[in-house]
């Protein structure tokens, strides 16, 4: 069986500025694929090439078997979408908005009915489904979107930052939601802002930046790849050039917030009572330090040179 989402060389350019940069990409049967990049890396417009809201200027992209350029119908007959700015009328209720989406998909009155009923459950907003969703919270509007996105019984969904602004216990909440989708069959295409998500989510994870995917690979095996853990140390602004001297006879500098310093600590824990005594002996006061294992994080910033926004580095 061929990929749901494959791309070949995938292109996209608004006047001089290219945003897509020839892309290739394959998406497995049954995957959930994490898509990360910094604003402006091209996240966005790939998005958009492969659920048909934006034609590529070059190269080929098919989801669920059909071309998105030629065959646009094909292809949003068989995918859900739950965009980040997706509208959805508050002054509808929750089993309104479900039946116009289930009339549009040509659902009988029916069975149309049956299955919001059964996406509402799903979704834990059966007693809020004849309430208008003005008076949802966010976390409510984002699992009604899931619903909605859900209920022609897509091969492929995509979501994109489905949990942005969400509070923990709903973002853990739609997580088993996607993971229950997952099992029985959906393959997702999983762009987020949030790098535990995708190490919870993922089976694997592609990195975009520049309009290209710099780095792809399981979640595991691109943590392995940046080997050394890192090292962060807070220090006084006064000491901050010193304790950048004494670091960097430790291991390559890292991206890290403004303020802190940050190496890949060759050979790890092993060197940290080397580190502390070099930064005494260069009378540098260390505020905080900690050192952690290679994560997502990590990896972002290796291979874009920054961290993810919304990161706490």
């Amino acid at each position: 069986m061929e990929s749901p989402i494959e791309a070949n060389g995938l292109r996209r350019s608004f006047g001089d500025i290219e945003a897509v940069c020839g892309v290739d990409l394959s998406v497995s049967q049954g995957e959930i694929y994490g898509f990360l990049g910094p604003n402006g890396a091209g996240k966005s417009t790939m998005v958009r090439m492969l659920t048909t809201l934006l034609k590529p200027s070059a190269g080929r992209a098919r989801v669920a078997g059909f071309d998105v350029a030629t065959e646009a119908d094909e292809v949003r007959r068989r995918i859900g979408v739950a965009l980040q700015d997706a509208a959805i009328d508050p002054l509808m209720t929750g089993n309104e908005l479900l039946h116009l989406q289930a009339t549009l998909h040509g659902l009988g009155r029916k069975e149309g009915k049956e299955r919001g009923r059964e996406l509402l459950d799903r979704v834990g907003l059966t007693d809020a489904g004849d309430r208008r969703v003005q008076t949802y919270s966010g976390g409510m509007r984002r699992r009604l979107d899931l619903a909605m996105s859900l209920l022609h019984q897509p091969a492929v969904l995509f979501l994109d930052e489905p949990t942005t602004g969400l509070d923990p216990s709903s973002r853990l909440n739609l997580w088993e939601e996607v993971r229950r989708l997952n099992t029985e069959g959906t393959t997702v295409f999983l762009t987020t802002q949030y790098l535990e998500e995708a190490d919870e989510l993922a089976h694997r994870v592609g990195i975009i930046d520049g309009g290209l995917i710099v780095r792809e690979g399981t979640p595991a095996e691109l943590k392995a790849a940046v080997g050394s853990p890192t090292l962060r140390i807070d220090v006084s602004p006064d000491q901050f050039g010193t304790a950048n001297e004494v670091l960097g006879r430790f291991g390559e500098q890292r991206p890290a917030r403004e303020g802190r310093l940050a190496i890949g600590l060759d050979k790890g824990a092993s060197r940290l009572t080397d580190v502390v005594r070099a930064l005494d002996e260069a009378n540098v006061s260390v505020l905080h330090m900690e050192l952690d294992a290679p994560s997502l994080d990590d990896v972002f910033a290796e291979a874009t040179g920054r961290r993810l926004e919304g990161q706490a580095e």
